[in-house]
């Protein structure tokens, strides 16, 4: 019998899931299939939700792999799927993530109502499977990917390989997936497409996110006048990098933990320091480890449960058993790994023990604020610095502090993350309107300068917001030369503390609701960039408001409108 092939323990699936599939691709391979496919194709359906663009990626490159072996594989963005197909479908493979409160992305948003209502098709007959990315660090982690995959089964459909959850690393588990659920729709042919993708995708060279490029800054400067805020211009160089990007992709920058937070929490701990294991192979000592490859700033059930089985807290112990949401979100905010070393001591036998239960420290992403046919060889972030206070101890964004504080002599390690899902119109004819409150301006920054270059002949209308005009309008000089110069036809700016009533960028789409609905008519693409969680959903409430008014239409019909600007990718958002 054919030795199992070892699926690695870290691999997203239960210890029963590895064992068969190990046994099950030694068998393939050792079977002495003839790397030829045969039969008839086998019929693959590709659906992807993207926010980022992420989903995208992978869905592409599974529809790259299926169309080398005996698959006869199709691919949809959710925003163009029409969800009537579902009950004809053979075979579904389902790659979605899930952002701000639980919510789907935007392109699979109508697609996940309709299939959440009662008008949803039934599924008889369908196979599928998801692929479901997120990030344990927020409640509703793989939200939207949880809903479809058991809305799915109660449709009558049938799961053709368990769903798989990434929790922000994607590369391994979505090699688990795809090899998984390709073995059982087409044994020999998922062999032929494993061979095949070996042999014609030669190893990732160049800079990327798993070989980030060391940037010098060339500026970093507040952006801000005296006050409350504070807002970086980062300038990084590109030089000898061959990294290339468009207007509208985001920048990955790896940050660097606090030194200081990192030697109180060694001091916390009950074990002599020494080497660890590193997340991506190789060791280090514990210091170096937690300073630069393991995340100590992100606390959330998953790591409190694993802590308190180390630990004699017995209000850990109570949280724990309580399960309770409210609980859990109560006591993770403004708390880090710090405080449960400080308040909640745990027994970790060794420094091995204790990374074995961190995360691996994340790039982070962050809005391109420059176009690089106006700054040719460099790249340029927008960056609003965190900083708060909180039992008793200053904190802030492990990011943004690090770009503020500590990078001064250093060279970032950064790569570039395309997002096809918030580009420019094609055509330099079209009107363009942008929404981008406080550093939501980032991506408007690169579109101006993009359309200024290109010499784009469609009208731009720019809606900025910020607290305070004195301290805090990002950017001035450059938007007001573009609105003398033309580039800004219409500029609409929101102080919202300014004045004794609040005014936000919503409320004066509201009150330029004729004109905005007028560019509407006229082709306009549509844009909105930063905060997801209030801002984007208040902008686009405003914006089913005046469509509704100025279009003399129903809710439903402003819902309907709004919906087709999305299928149009005339309504692109960039939140977070």
């Amino acid at each position: 019998m054919a030795s199992p092939i070892k699926i690695p323990d870290d691999a997203p699936f239960t210890p029963e899931q590895r064992v068969w599939l190990g046994q099950f691709l030694a068998k393939l391979v050792t079977s002495g299939t003839p790397a030829v496919a045969s039969g008839p194709a086998v019929p693959v359906t590709i659906l992807f939700g993207s926010q980022t663009g992420t989903a995208e990626g992978l869905a592409k490159k599974l529809f790259k792999t299926l169309k080398k072996g005996n698959f006869e594989p199709e691919i949809h963005d959710l925003a163009a799927y029409d969800p009537a197909r579902l009950t004809s479908e053979k075979n579904l493979m389902v790659i979605t993530s899930t952002y701000g409160d639980g919510e789907p992305p935007d392109s699979a948003a109508d697609f996940h109502s309709l299939l959440m209502s009662d008008a949803a098709p039934r599924m008889d007959g369908v196979s599928f499977t998801v692929l479901a990315l997120g990030d344990s660090g927020y409640p509703d982690f793989c939200k939207c990917g949880i809903e479809f995959d058991t809305r799915f089964e109660s449709l009558g459909g049938s799961r053709l390989f368990p769903r798989v959850d990434c929790d922000v690393e994607v590369d391994g588990p979505f090699a688990e997936w795809s090899a998984g659920a390709l073995a059982i729709l087409a044994p020999a042919s998922a062999v032929v497409a494993s061979n095949g993708a070996a042999q014609a995708e030669p190893a990732e060279t160049g800079y990327s996110k798993k070989n980030p490029f060391p940037s010098p800054v060339l500026q970093n400067f507040n952006l801000n006048g005296p006050g409350q805020k504070e807002t970086h211009h980062i300038a990084f160089s590109l030089d000898g990098s061959e990294l290339s990007y468009e207007a509208g992709d985001a920048l990955g920058v790896y940050p660097v933990n606090v030194p200081e937070v990192v030697d109180e929490l060694i001091a916390a701990l009950p074990f002599k320091a020494g080497n660890v294991p590193l997340p991506d192979g190789g060791e280090a000592p514990l210091r170096e480890a937690l300073i630069h490859h393991y995340d100590i700033g992100t606390i959330n059930k998953s790591l409190i449960q694993k802590w308190q089985q180390r630990s004699g807290s017995p209000f850990l112990r109570s949280l724990v058993a309580a399960d309770d949401k409210k609980a859990w979100d109560d006591f993770c905010w403004g708390r880090d790994l710090i405080d449960l070393a400080v308040d909640h001591p745990a027994d970790f036998s060794d420094g091995e023990d204790f990374v074995s239960i961190l995360k691996k420290l994340q790039p982070r992403l962050y809005s391109i604020a420059s176009s690089p046919k106006a700054h040719p060889g460099e790249v340029h972030l927008c960056v609003a610095i965190v900083r708060y206070n909180s039992y008793g101890r200053k904190r802030g964004g492990i990011c943004s502090t690090f770009l503020a504080d500590r990078s001064k002599g250093l060279k970032p390690g950064v790569f570039v993350h395309s997002n096809n899902a918030f580009r420019l119109p094609a055509k330099g004819e079209t009107p363009v309107i942008m929404v981008g409150p406080g550093t939501g301006i980032a991506p408007f920054r690169a579109f101006l300068e993009e359309r200024k270059a290109t010499g784009a002949t469609g009208p731009n209308w720019l809606f900025f917001g910020n607290p305070y005009r004195a301290s805090d309008f990002l950017y001035e000089d450059e938007l007001t030369a573009y609105q003398k110069d033309g580039t800004l036809k219409r500029f609409d700016v929101a102080w919202s503390r300014d004045q004794k009533e609040k005014i936000y960028v919503q409320n004066l789409m509201v009150q330029q609701g004729a004109e905005l609905w007028s560019w509407l008519q006229d082709g306009a693409a549509f844009y909105v960039c930063g905060d997801a969680s209030r801002m984007a959903k208040d902008v686009d409430q405003a914006l089913h408001q005046v469509i509704a008014k100025h279009g003399n239409m129903s809710d439903e019909e402003a819902t309907a409108y709004v919906s087709n600007l999305k299928k149009e990718k005339r309504y692109l958002r960039d939140v977070y």
